[in-house]
């Protein structure tokens, strides 16, 4: 679902804010909320999500406020009712952690590009 802001906000160039939504959300237990930017103000007006994408967990009861960066070199303007951001509600699985020895793998401990050439 796409968020939309509810209040003119404007970004200066290299400095975070957080953009109000006017939504909340109760989420029921194993479930999250995923924000990320979109791609078309990304593109057009170098405004991203530096914290992307944005999670929202079930115990969280405030407003949904989105982080954005503007990455151009001019201020760029929100204005109430733009869309400023997309949120999916997704399942997730609880993990216990368990100590234990690795198995042996071919790709071992190789990090980045150890995968492929």
């Amino acid at each position: 679902m796409d968020l939309r802001a509810v209040e003119e906000t404007t970004l200066e160039p290299g400095v975070p804010r957080l953009v109000p939504t006017g939504l909340t959300i109760e989420l029921p237990s194993g479930y999250e909320a995923q924000v990320r930017p979109r791609s078309g103000l990304a593109l057009r007006n170098a405004v991203t999500m530096p914290n992307a994408p944005g999670t929202v967990d079930p115990g969280y009861r405030g407003e949904i406020r989105v982080i954005l960066l503007n990455l151009g070199r001019e201020p760029y303007t929100i204005q109430a009712g733009d869309r400023i951001a997309q949120m999916i509600v997704a399942r997730y699985e609880a993990v216990e952690w368990v100590e234990c020895e690795l198995a042996e793998s071919q790709r071992g401990e190789g990090g980045f590009g150890s995968s492929g050439r």
